[in-house]
Formats: structure tokens, sequence, C-alpha cells
């Protein structure tokens, strides 16, 4: 179970992180670094990169977790993608497209002569073929977020570099809701998917020949519990502005290392080069001293556009068993979960004063769509304790828990990610902070894909974790946001809205999502983002000043504020040391 290390430990840890930015200066951004012209990109090479989780799967489609996006990002491709750096929509696999004057048909072009990296040739079935797949709602995780006009968006292949999209209604990110679907191989799987297996299809214990993608690089190995090596794609299509083709590196390992402790060790000892995540508050000064020593160069990325958030299963189904589910399904048990912690303390405590204090998911480093004018819970005791007994929660036998009438006490297990210190140190705060109301939060950190698999079949009381999301845009991210979604994080997968506010979310998300005027889109989502706010289904705390940090001798990194924060742009990463061509 997760302590709160003692307030000294605080205030001492805080000043040597105060000594430590004074004396070490200000970090350096990639951008400020530069390089010598003849430090030009060299092929060769390998980057270790450290992930914390093991991978559960290669098929993204299917799977929804973080790993599966990064393997995704290195061997998958989209038609376009949006620049994590940038935030702007690329050409990608298609390199043109023509829309209609209505936005409802877009016309793509497909880049000539590309190949599958099993060296099939890739054409506009696979695109049709992929848009049919990943619309598949009892198949994909990613079909919620390929809806336009409330209906799946198709794909029709006119010949064999052009595909014609089509969408039932406006959309307002455009062709930008086509970078959640990466590209599949038809000549791979449409056996696989016909034959009702495609969910299964490209685990981790696929032969890796039979992962086909059109990425930088291709499966090369696994080894369970230790590593993934992907190697170079032969036949992967871009080259840099000199013509050289892409990727400059002959393979990335990616070495699972749950423990940050140890990750961070590993990367200082130059046991690896970069990680897949961002350091720990924790972690800042010690990385600024061995940027001091010339070993490894810090990265700021600026405020999290994402937060840890605090949320209970409220699926009826799995629930209407348990009697806390009768308050936990109040939003005065929620609001009163917010009010009872202290978001400036949590702030300096979890993050060591690196972290902004936040109401909702969408946080200040989300800067085009954050609302900050929200509904703020100001930290009170009083007032936590008033909102339990107005739904009929008080410490009735004196033993410190708050109990419903008929003696159900308000006392509930949290899962959170195992060896990842902020997580447990933060679910520590909100629950000292929760016993001085009378709720009992029992802290259970797990395995991440034993954590996982709990939270998609909601066995659990409660879950303190970080939802990610690849694109900033929320029409881009509508499985979290409709009751419908495979994302929406307490009640996954409702047939029909649960709640009157889950309702009223879909409504305004639906019409957001297919307006185009983006004062208007800003207007709709404000709301949504009141009625979050009001009935907190998820409680945030605050979001990160986070930093990422990699090896000096790798080159090419373009830093996103996104996860991944360096891998997302793998293709144009090299090293200092690669072997000289033959």
């Amino acid at each position: 179970m997760s302590r709160i290390p003692r307030l000294t430990g605080v205030v001492v840890t805080a000043l040597l992180v105060a000594f430590g930015v004074w004396y070490l200066g200000v970090p350096r951004r990639v951008a400020d670094l530069g390089s010598p012209s003849s430090d030009a990109p060299r092929r060769g090479g390998q980057v270790v990169a450290t992930v914390r989780a093991e991978p559960r799967s290669f098929n993204r489609v299917a799977v929804g977790s973080q790993s599966a996006e990064l393997l995704s990002l290195l061997t998958q491709a989209k038609l376009v993608r949006v620049n994590r750096a940038s935030l702007e929509l690329e050409p990608w696999l298609a390199e043109r497209w023509d829309s209609s004057a209505d936005g409802l048909s877009h016309t793509l072009h497909l880049r000539n002569g590309l190949q599958w990296s099993d060296g099939a040739p890739f054409t506009a079935d696979d695109v049709a073929f992929s848009f049919r797949v990943g619309t598949d709602s009892t198949v994909s995780v990613v079909a919620t977020s390929l809806l336009a006009g409330g209906q799946p968006i198709t794909a029709t292949a006119l010949d064999p570099t052009t595909v014609r999209v089509n969408f039932a209604g406006p959309v307002g990110p455009g062709l930008r809701v086509l970078d959640a679907l990466p590209i599949l191989p038809r000549h791979k799987l449409e056996a696989v998917y016909a034959s009702g297996t495609f969910q299964q299809a490209w685990s981790m214990q696929t032969p890796p020949a039979d992962v086909v993608g059109m990425g930088p690089f291709v499966f090369g190995a696994y080894e369970p519990g230790q590593r993934v090596v992907l190697e170079r794609n032969p036949h992967y299509w871009r080259t840099d502005a000199n013509g050289t083709r892409l990727p400059y590196l002959d393979r990335i390992v990616l070495e699972v290392v749950p423990d940050q402790n140890a990750e961070l060790l590993r990367l200082q000892a130059g046991g690896s080069d970069l990680l897949q995540d961002e350091i720990r508050s924790d972690d800042y000064v010690p990385v600024r001293r061995s940027e001091a020593q010339g070993a490894l160069t810090l990265v700021e990325l600026g405020v999290s556009p994402a937060a840890d958030g605090l949320w209970f299963c409220m699926k009826p189904e799995a629930k209407k068993a348990d009697p806390r589910f009768a308050f936990v399904q109040r939003k005065e048990f929620r609001q009163a979960l917010s009010h009872a912690v202290d978001r400036e303390a949590f702030a300096q405590t979890v993050f060591l004063g690196a972290a902004v204090p936040v109401w909702g998911p969408i946080t200040s480093g989300n800067r085009e769509w954050f609302n900050p004018n929200l509904p703020r819970y100001a930290y009170s005791e009083a007032r936590a304790k008033a909102l339990l007994a107005s739904i009929g929660l008080e410490d009735r036998n004196g033993d410190g828990t708050v109990e419903d009438s008929r003696g159900t006490e308000a006392r509930f297990t949290v899962i959170t990610q195992r060896g990842l210190g902020w997580y447990e140190r933060g679910l520590g705060v909100i629950a000292e902070q929760a016993r001085k109301i009378g709720v009992r939060l029992d802290a259970a950190p797990l395995e991440n894909g034993a954590m996982m698999q709990r939270v998609f079949a909601c066995d659990y009381d409660a879950v303190y974790m970080r939802v990610l999301a690849t694109d900033l845009d929320p029409a881009t991210n509508l499985d979290f946001w409709l009751s419908s979604g495979s994302a929406h994080l307490w009640n996954l997968d409702q047939k029909a809205p649960a709640t009157e506010w889950e309702a009223r979310i879909d409504t305004l998300m639906s019409q957001q999502a297919a307006t185009t005027d983006p004062t208007a889109r800003r207007a709709l989502f404000n709301d949504v983002q009141q009625v979050f706010a009001e009935n907190v289904p998820a409680i945030y705390y605050a979001a990160p000043r986070t930093y990422s940090a990699h090896s000096v001798r790798v080159r090419g990194v373009v830093p996103s504020v996104l996860r991944p924060p360096i891998l997302w742009n793998a293709d144009s990463l090299s090293v200092v040391d690669a072997p000289p061509a033959p």
C-alpha cells in the first residue's frame, strides 16, 4: 500500500530540485542544441529504448493499449498523419487529396509503387479493407473515432492508387480523423477477419514474418518479459531531403523495464538511449546532472495535455449487486472526493511542484481546447463531508469511515500501475485526504497488463491512471467522450447512455464533431467540459510539467508533448556512432 512521504522529506526534496535548477541552469530544448554540418545523419546502428509495460499485441485496431499504439507507430502507416510536434495534418500514404465543397467526399491519391514490408504491392484495396475492419465496432477499438454523421466512414477503391472516402455528415476535424486508422494488409488479414478471429491476430506469439506493415520497421523478435526487436523495413517508402532512404537506423530494441528507478539508472549508465515516456519529476535533477556531464540531453515538453485521473466502475450490469454502487453513481459522492484534495499541495507532493492543478481531463497543455472557466472544487473537508451527508453517508459507528443507513462502508480498492512512482505517490495522497472525510481507498498496484485486463472487464472498484490521446482535437477522441466509446472509462461500450448527463455529452459531442466552424466547435466543447466537470465521472487533480531525456548519441529528435515524445518520429532518428557505410 502506498504511503505519503513525510513533510520534511518533501520540503528537502523540493529544495534540492530548486537548487538543481539554479545550479545547472535552464534545460535546453532540442531545437537549441544544433549540430555541426559534418554531423549529418548516418545510416546504421541501433537505438535501445525502454518501455514500462509488456506489449500485448501488434494489432492496434483491436487493442487500445499504449504499447500497441507504439508498435503501430513503428511498424504501420496511415493515409494521413497528425505530426505530433507541429500538430499539423500531413500527407502520408496518400500524397494528396481533393475534397468536395461540402466536405463530405474526399478523393485520396496514393503514392505510386509502394510495397508492404513483405514485398507485396500496396493498393487502394488495402485501404478499403482497412476501413471495413476499422469501422466494425465488433472488432475495432477505433470504430468510434471513424464516425461521420453518426455513420461509419466508408472508403471505396476507384483504381489501384485512388480511394474515395465518404462522410455521411460534416466532420469538424475533416480528414484529421483518419489518423486513428493504421492501414492493414488485405492479403494477410482478410481471411482472418472473415473467420471471426481478427481480435486474436498479430499477438506477440505471431511469427515475425506474418506481421506486415508500411512503417519504418518490421517485427524481428520478441522475448517475453524482456524485449521486442524491430528491424529496418527494406521496403519503407520515405526518403529524406537528400534522397537517402529512411529509416536511418538498422533497428530499434524496446527493452521492458517496469521499474522507473531501474529505467533511469540504465539510461544514465548508457544501457539505453531513450525512454518511451517522460521522466518523473523526481528524476529531473539527476538527469540534469547527467546532461551537465555530457551524457544525456534533457528535453522540455511543457504541461502534459493529459492528467492522472481517479474513477470508479459505474457499469450497472457489473456493479448492480454491489451495495456501494448506490452512492458511487451519485455525483455528490464524486464531488466530495474532488473537494477532499488540496490540489496545490498535491502538485507539490506528487510532482515536487512541477505541475498545475486541473479540474477536468483537458489541461492547459492543450491550449486550443482548454476551458479555464470550469467549476472548481475548492479544498474543503467541511464541504466534502456535507456532500457525503446529503446522500446519507455518515460515520455512524465512530470508526472513521462513513457508511449508508444499511451499514455499507465507503471503502474501495483502487488499482494503479505498479512501478510508476508518481502513480503510487499520487494515490497515496488522495487516499490520505479521502480518509479525513471518511472514505477509505486501499491501493493495489498491478502490472500494466493485469491492470488493463481488469479495467476492460470492469473488474475493479476504482482506478487511478492516465489515459492518453494521440491527437488533441476532441472530435478525434470520440471513444472517450461518447457513452458508446471503447475508452469511456467509467462505463465502457454502453448500448444507450446510462445517465441523462452522458446523453447530453453524446449530443453535444456529436454536434461538435459535425461542426466545421472553429468558434462554434470551441463553444460546444466548452459545454461538454462544463457537463463533465459538474458530474465528475473521473476526478483530476494535477497535470505535470513534462520532460523527456535521451542519449547524446541520438540525433533527429523532434519532441512532442504527446506520447511517445521521441519515438513518434523514429524513421528520422539516427546515431552519431553508426558504423561507416561499406
